[in-house]
């Protein structure tokens, strides 16, 4: 497959192009820093661009059979940043008639009527106090995908580790607490939603195994 990734010079998006190479897709790299890109393979593309603003995005998606979005709220990222950069994205998918989508949210974003275990309801409280603004966030990016009709896929993880992947996770429909997840065994389970269709227009919860 030919995949664009947004986030792509980021600690998930990292592993996730990495493994894609590996599997033998093709990958576009949008990035607002094509310097920053550390890829030489003949298989990648960069495209410059910002997809915030939503420049370079529907160059990036023209021509891809999936789209993988592995954004975070950074220091200084603005508040709507998932929001905002989802739209852009979903909108030159569907302008460039692509329709296979997965993307990256934490787990604190709920479905209705999910049960939630105790570990996980005490996460939901740490979130809405210490970080409100991103879960509010990645809660209204979901909301307008789910909204699409694309095919897509909402991963949900917990806490993201990084420097020790076991090559393995849980997926589907699983208690989360405090635990954490390696961001490579996160970028495994992505490219395994991309080559199935096990997930399509679900939101599955992703965990260590």
């Amino acid at each position: 497959m030919q995949i664009a990734v947004f986030g792509a010079t980021g600690r998930t998006g990292l592993p996730l192009c990495e493994q894609a190479l590996e599997r033998g897709h093709e990958v576009v790299v949008h990035a607002r820093s094509p310097e920053t890109v550390p890829f030489t393979d003949d298989r990648v593309r960069v495209v410059a661009g910002d997809v915030y603003t939503g420049e370079g995005v529907l160059d990036a998606v023209r021509g891809a059979d999936a789209v993988v979005s592995v954004l975070g709220q950074g220091e200084g990222s603005p508040a709507d940043l998932l929001t905002v950069a989802g739209e852009n994205i979903c909108r030159a998918m569907t302008e460039a008639g692509v329709s296979r989508f997965v993307t990256l949210v934490g787990a604190g974003v709920r479905e209705d009527g999910e049960s939630v275990s105790l570990g996980g309801k005490m996460m939901g409280v740490l979130l809405k106090l210490l970080a409100r603004d991103v879960l509010e966030d990645a809660e209204s990016h979901v909301e307008h995908v789910r909204a699409t009709d694309l095919d897509w896929t909402v991963v949900r993880v917990p806490r993201l580790g990084e420097g020790d992947p076991s090559g393995e996770y849980r997926a589907g429909d699983i208690d989360l607490g405090f635990e954490a997840i390696d961001r490579a065994d996160v970028a495994r389970f992505i490219l395994d939603c991309l080559e199935s269709d096990e997930y399509s227009r679900r939101m599955p919860k992703v965990g260590p195994a």
